[in-house]
């Protein structure tokens, strides 16, 4: 089998690459574009971690081959944030309303959040809880999740669409 030749752009900067056609789009996203926020769960579809936008519609990378994706455009958790000192709402949400643990699921939960928020609003908790049904969280119960989700929703109609925040820089690395 031959290697294709793609042109995906991710988060506004165009990354081609030759790969093989059986490349999913997730290592993709860590190996060609160098992001790691894009977690590698499961690889069946079943928790969510490699939850990214194509096109605008969140889809679980880890079952989109890297060559469907030619010529579109994507978005990972990296691409929501304004610099390293600004979170978008849903992403400050989390953070402050502790809709994460130890992290894992945690790009994947607030790209299905972003997307489901883009969507449709004045969402109930039981809206909250179908849509994020497809990733899953082994830390949190899910209800920090769904609180952190609501907040994000109540920061995004107040039209904080940025949030300075002082994001301290990380030790023994």
């Amino acid at each position: 089998m031959s290697n294709l030749k793609v042109s995906i752009t991710v988060n506004g900067e165009r990354k081609e690459a030759e790969i093989e056609p059986r490349m999913l789009l997730v290592h993709f996203i860590r190996e060609v574009a160098g992001l790691t926020g894009t977690h590698v769960g499961c690889d069946t579809t079943n928790c969510g971690a490699c939850t990214v936008l194509l096109d605008g519609r969140a889809v679980k990378s880890c079952t989109v081959l890297a060559a469907q994706a030619n010529g579109k455009k994507v978005t990972t958790i990296e691409g929501l944030s304004k610099g390293e000192n600004k979170l978008h709402p849903v992403q400050k949400a989390f953070v402050d309303k502790h809709g994460l643990q130890c992290g894992f699921c945690t790009s994947g939960m607030i790209m299905t959040s972003f997307w489901l928020l883009n969507k449709k609003r004045k969402l109930s908790e039981e809206e909250i809880r179908e849509a994020i049904s497809g990733n899953l969280c082994r830390c949190t119960g899910y209800e920090s999740i769904v609180d952190s989700i609501q907040e994000a929703e109540r920061r995004m109609d107040e039209s904080e669409e940025y949030i300075e925040e002082e994001i301290p820089a990380r030790r023994g690395r």
